[in-house]
C-alpha cells in the first residue's frame, strides 16, 4: 500500500501529515533534514524548555488554550509549528532518551535560544533532581550562559512556589542566576499554572518589540500591575462591610472572602479581568478565595489559603 493510501485510510490530511513531520523533525533536533520548502522554519527563534520539581500543569495550561480575539491569545498549534521551535521540551517532543538529551546539547552548545523553566530547582541539595543522569541544577547553568532570554513560568520557576518549603528547598530561576552569577533577560511569570495569555503576550512582546516593561518582581506590568482586590467585583461588599462567614448562608453568597483567607489585596494580577479558562470563570467567581499564587511569598508566606492569617 502506497503511503497516500495508508494517510487516507487514517484519515490523515496531507496538511496534518506536514505539520506532524514539521513537528517530529523539530522535536528531534533534525530540522536540516527538512527539504526546501521548510527553510523558513530555521528562521525561527528557538526555545528550550527546562522542566524542573512541577507538575507539568503550567504546559497543560499553555497548550490547552483556545484561539481568541485577543493579540495575545493566538491558537498554541500555530506559534509552536510556525513561529518558534521548539528544540527541547520533555513533554511534547517526539524524541526520548539519548536521542532528546543529544537535541539538548546541540541547542545549548548553538546558543541564542529562549529559556523556558517550569518548575523549581532544589536549592537544599543537587541530587533532589536528575534528569538525564545529570542535576537539573547543571543543566539549567548551561542552558542559561548560553540564552539569549529566559522565561519563568508558573509559581515554581519563578518563586520556589509550593516547592519552596519542602525538603528540597526548591527556588526559582533568579536565585540560581544570582548564585551563578549569570547576567540574563528574566522575565517571570508566575501563578498556579501560568495563564496561557500571559505567557504568549509575553513571547509576542520579546519577538517583535523586546522585553516588556517588568515591576521589582520582573513580572510584565502589562499583567500584573494592580491587585485582585482593586479590581475584584465583590469589592464594594468590602467596601460596605459585608463578608462571608457562612458558606451555608444564601445572603453572603457574593460577599467578600477577605475572612475566608481571600488574599486578593496583596496580590497582583489581571485575573479579575481576563478570567481564566478563555474567560470561562476564575477562583473567586466561584467562591474560592485568591491563594496568591502569583505572589513571590506563594505559597509559605500566604498560607493557609483558606484562613485569615493573624498577622
Amino acid at each position: 500500500m502506497e503511503l497516500g493510501d495508508v494517510l487516507k485510510a487514517r484519515m490523515i490530511t496531507r496538511r496534518d501529515f506536514i505539520k506532524m513531520v514539521t513537528a517530529a523533525a523539530a522535536a528531534l533536533g533534525l530540522s536540516e533534514i527538512l527539504p526546501p520548502n521548510f527553510a523558513q522554519a530555521a528562521a525561527k527563534p528557538p526555545v528550550v524548555w527546562l522542566h524542573g520539581q512541577e507538575c507539568t500543569g503550567c504546559s497543560e495550561s499553555v497548550l490547552s488554550g483556545l484561539a481568541g480575539p485577543c493579540w495575545d491569545q493566538p491558537n498554541p498549534v500555530d506559534v509552536i509549528l510556525d513561529v518558534v521551535e521548539i528544540k527541547y521540551h520533555e513533554t511534547i517532543m517526539a524524541a526520548a532518551g539519548e536521542v532528546a538529551e543529544h537535541a539538548l546539547e546541540e541547542a545549548i552548545k548553538q546558543g541564542g535560544y529562549v529559556l523556558v523553566v517550569e518548575g523549581s530547582i532544589p536549592a537544599a541539595d543537587k541530587r533532589f533532581l536528575y534528569v538525564g543522569g545529570k542535576p537539573l541544577e547543571a543543566t539549567f547553568v548551561d542552558a542559561a550562559k548560553n540564552a539569549a532570554a529566559i522565561l519563568a513560568v508558573g509559581a515554581c520557576a519563578t518563586y520556589g512556589g509550593i516547592n519552596r518549603p519542602t525538603p528540597s528547598k526548591g527556588r526559582g530561576v533568579d536565585y540560581f542566576l544570582q548564585k551563578y552569577k549569570i547576567n540574563k533577560p528574566l522575565i517571570n511569570l508566575p501563578g498556579c499554572p501560568v495563564r496561557p495569555e500571559w505567557f504568549f503576550g509575553t513571547v509576542i512582546h520579546y519577538l517583535t518589540k523586546g522585553v516588556p516593561q517588568l515591576d521589582r518582581f520582573k513580572r510584565p506590568v502589562l499583567y500584573f500591575g494592580k491587585t485582585v482586590h482593586s479590581e475584584c467585583p465583590r469589592k464594594h461588599h468590602y467596601d460596605e462591610g459585608r463578608f462571608l462567614f457562612d458558606w451555608n448562608d444564601p445572603k453572603q453568597a457574593d460577599y467578600c472572602l477577605f475572612f475566608k483567607g481571600c488574599k486578593g489585596y496583596v496580590t497582583f494580577s489581571d485575573c479579575p479581568n481576563l478570567l481564566w479558562n478563555d474567560g470561562a470563570n476564575w477562583c473567586i467567581g466561584v467562591n474560592a478565595p485568591c491563594s496568591g499564587c502569583t505572589e513571590p511569598s506563594f505559597y509559605p508566606g500566604l498560607s493557609p489559603l483558606f484562613k485569615l492569617r493573624e498577622d
